[in-house]
C-alpha cells in the first residue's frame, strides 16, 4: 500500500493509524503547491482535486477520503478495536464522530487556513463558530480518556485537526491561532494523544514536532 500525504495536513490521521496498527505502507509525499510527488509524478492523475490523503491499496484500488481510509485501515486489524465492528451501534457512533469532525471541525478550519482569501469572514464568523464546536468537543471529553472511551480512528483525525490551531506548529501553511484557553478536557486529551508512540513516530517521519 501507499499513503499519499502532505506534512501537517489531515493525512496525518491515517499516517498515525498506520503506525498504531503496525501496517506496512509506503509514504509518498505530495507538494502542496505543485501537486507533484517526490519522484515528480503528477498527483492529480490519482486525485484530480489534488488533496490528500489518498491510499493506494496496491491492486489498482484507490481510496480518496479520510474517513473512508481510516475505517478501512482499522478493519484490517479488527482486534485492535480502532473501529468497532461493522453494523454495531458503536460503529455508527464512530461514523457520527467522523462526520462531525469532517463537516464541523475540518471544514471549520478551511476559511482560517485561507484567511487572506476569506477576508473578514474568517475572523468574524468562521473562528467563533469553530471555537464553539471545539468547546462542545471539550465537554464531550469530560470523564473520558478518548472520544469514545478508548482510542479510535476518530481520535487520530481530531488530533490532526487540533494541531492546526497550535501556535507552535512548524508548518505556516497549516497554522491558525485558535483560543484553546479553558478547554481543559481537550488539552488533557491532546497531551495524551501526543504522548502515544505512534503519534510521535508519525510526527517525526513528517518532520514535525
Amino acid at each position: 500500500m501507499k499513503l499519499y500525504y502532505m506534512p501537517a495536513a489531515c493525512s496525518l490521521a491515517p499516517h498515525i493509524v498506520l503506525r498504531e496498527l503496525r501496517i506496512d505502507a509506503v509514504l509518498v509525499r505530495v507538494d502542496n503547491k505543485t501537486h507533484r510527488t517526490e519522484d515528480g509524478s503528477d498527483f492529480t492523475v490519482f486525485n484530480p482535486f489534488g488533496y490528500v490523503p489518498l491510499l493506494d491499496l496496491g491492486d489498482g484500488t484507490l481510496l480518496r477520503e479520510g474517513p473512508a481510509i481510516l475505517q478501512y485501515l482499522a478493519d484490517l486489524r479488527p482486534e485492535s478495536a480502532f473501529a468497532p465492528a461493522a453494523g454495531s451501534m458503536a460503529r455508527y457512533r464512530l461514523q457520527e464522530w467522523l462526520n462531525f469532525l469532517s463537516s464541523e471541525i475540518h471544514k471549520g478550519f478551511i476559511p482560517l487556513l485561507y484567511a487572506q482569501l476569506a477576508g473578514r469572514y474568517a475572523i468574524d464568523t468562521a473562528r467563533p463558530k469553530l471555537e464553539e464546536r471545539l468547546a462542545w468537543v471539550d465537554a464531550e471529553l469530560a470523564g473520558r480518556d478518548y472520544l469514545m472511551g478508548t482510542c479510535t480512528v476518530a481520535d487520530a483525525y481530531l488530533y490532526a485537526l487540533v494541531q492546526w490551531g497550535r501556535a507552535e506548529w512548524l508548518v505556516p501553511t497549516y497554522r491558525v491561532n485558535i483560543n484553546y484557553d479553558g478547554l481543559h478536557h481537550l488539552r488533557d486529551w491532546y497531551l495524551k494523544m501526543r504522548a502515544r508512540p505512534a503519534v510521535r513516530e508519525a510526527l517525526s517521519a513528517e518532520g514535525l514536532r
